[in-house]
């Protein structure tokens, strides 16, 4: 499913699970076949099933539910590879009550997803803040927590009783039952899946950087303590390395990259920027730090995406200015990453921050203080404020933030460099989650962000991770794809990468210390 579509088309709609109404034959002196044999054979010869196997937990369960139900019942049935497993019977003809979910299990936010999957049709939508926060807002933080006594299960606890909480309110909104969800899909970063999964994440940011696992099997969901039916399999995305999740297979699959001739790149940037290269033939990854500044965690006046945050920030050409937009249309609070990214862009392109990354006050010295943490910009006074101070853009901040787009970008001259490309041998360049939808290519540009391209070979992609996790939980041979797709990336570490530090500190000037790479950008 493509961002802005509601429906999963019919010709993809396999989600690997059936709830198939039968009106057995009720048993006889001329059919002594047994309750359980006569199910089965309903379902491999009356419905084209190859092999069905019934648990032996259901047997019994299975037989009293026909006999009362005079023999019509509806079978709900889970595929297993080429074999079909008997999760669920009920009386009647319940084939309408069917759903399945679908889990972007964040660092920061979680977004799930409600779908019929009789139709493809999304019915419900929930976001909500990841309850793990309260033990820290980034990952390294929380694999730290994980550590002490009881530290993994009060994160394993929280992180499942706020998908609980979700799925309450999916069902609420849709008006449906909870029992009748009987598929899941959840993709997040190899971090959150452990955590998840109860595991132990201490060796994921340790040399050799290697996971417990890469490719879990699907797991009832009563075993996750997840509130939908008990028996409906949950399909967690695979991950590749430490820092190279399933949260970036299911946007590989939402973008098609892997399946195009032409050469493409896909960037994830959330807690860290993660990057695949590639085509159909081959693809290569790399992760690494250059997210945090831009999450709202690092500015003094940074916050997430929500009410309050400026988004979007302009400076007039004459006045010096400001002009900015507010997510929710009320007072600001602080300033989201891409409304930061848009910040500076503008104070470089009019002369207020010069290429070696420092406020120059002298040009309009009305908007610059100091302040405890030394020279600051400000951008909203602080009576225009929901705060009541000055909304203001540190010397210390801008550091910071510069650190993050020189990292940003060395990470992806590493990866093309590592091929032989060149950034203008790429056909497309998505850009994922929050980060592609609100930031504006132009000015990351400016800043040496990210290459200077063509805009139109931009692609925003919107919440690659839940579209991918979207189009797994409706078709069944996505899996499969997902898991191949593990196996042909070859993963680049960077943590032991020794060319990184040389080009990151190229990049850490505006837009970098080779202005022939970035000749559409204008020097003051």
């Amino acid at each position: 499913m493509l961002p802005g579509q509601n429906k999963i088309s019919n010709k993809d709609l396999d989600p690997g699970v059936k709830k198939l109404y039968l009106n057995l034959p009720l048993p006889s002196l001329k059919d002594n076949t047994g309750d359980i044999d006569r199910l089965r054979r309903a379902l491999q010869a009356g419905q084209g099933l190859k092999s069905v196997r019934i648990p032996y937990g259901l047997i019994g369960f299975s037989s009293r539910v026909m006999r009362e139900a005079s023999f019509q019942v509806t079978a709900t049935v889970v595929r297993e590879g080429e074999e079909w497993e008997l999760l669920d019977i009920s009386p009647g003809d319940t084939t309408k009550e069917f759903f399945g979910l679908a889990l972007d299990l964040g660092t920061t936010r979680m977004v799930g997803t409600l779908v019929d999957l009789r139709t493809g049709e999304v019915l419900s939508e929930h976001s909500m803040d990841n309850p793990q926060i309260r033990y820290g807002a980034d990952i390294l933080t929380r694999i730290h927590y994980a550590h002490d006594p009881n530290g993994l299960k009060e994160l394993t606890a929280a992180v499942r009783e706020g998908i609980g909480k979700m799925v309450a309110q999916l069902a609420a909104k849709a008006g449906v039952q909870t029992g009748s969800i009987y598929s899941m899909t959840v993709a997040g970063n190899t971090a959150m899946t452990h955590f998840f999964m109860g595991l132990d994440p201490s060796s994921i940011p340790r040399e050799p950087y290697i996971p417990l696992v890469n490719r879990p099997d699907p797991v009832p969901a009563g075993e996750l303590e997840i509130p939908i039916h008990p028996q409906a399999r949950v399909f967690i995305f695979p991950n590749v390395g430490s820092y190279f999740g399933g949260d970036l297979i299911a946007g590989l699959l939402a973008s098609g990259l892997a399946r195009r001739n032409e050469v493409s790149i896909l960037v994830d940037v959330g807690t860290n920027a993660e990057v695949v290269l590639g085509n159909s033939d081959w693809l290569m990854a790399c992760a690494g730090a250059a997210g945090p500044a831009l999450e709202g965690g690092v500015a003094q006046m940074g916050m997430t995406a929500g009410d309050g945050a400026i988004d979007r920030v302009s400076l007039d050409r004459n006045t010096l200015r400001p002009v900015y937009s507010v997510i929710g249309r009320v007072a600001p609070l602080g300033i989201c990453g891409s409304g930061l990214i848009d910040l500076a862009a503008e104070l470089f392109s009019v002369g207020l921050l010069d290429r070696r990354g420092k406020l120059v006050p002298e040009r309009d010295p009305s908007r610059f203080k100091e302040t405890t943490s030394g020279l600051a910009y400000i951008l909203v006074p602080g009576q225009e404020t929901g705060r009541g101070e000055d909304m203001v853009l540190t010397q210390i901040d801008v550091d910071i933030f510069l650190r993050s787009k020189a990292a940003m970008y060395t990470i992806l001259t590493t990866i093309i460099d590592s091929v032989g490309l060149r950034f203008q041998d790429l056909a497309h360049f998505y850009v994922a989650g929050t980060f592609g939808n609100y930031i504006a290519p132009v000015k990351a540009i400016t800043l040496g962000m990210l290459p200077d391209l063509p805009l139109e070979r931009y692609v925003p992609l919107g919440n690659s991770s839940l579209t991918g996790a979207l189009q797994v939980l409706c078709n069944f041979s996505l899996r499969e794809e997902a898991w191949c797709l593990c196996d042909r990336i070859t993963y680049i570490e960077m943590n032991v990468n020794t060319e990184f530090m040389q080009r990151f500190s190229a990049a850490c000037f505006l837009p970098h210390t080779d202005r022939s790479l970035f000749p559409s950008v204008s020097v003051p």
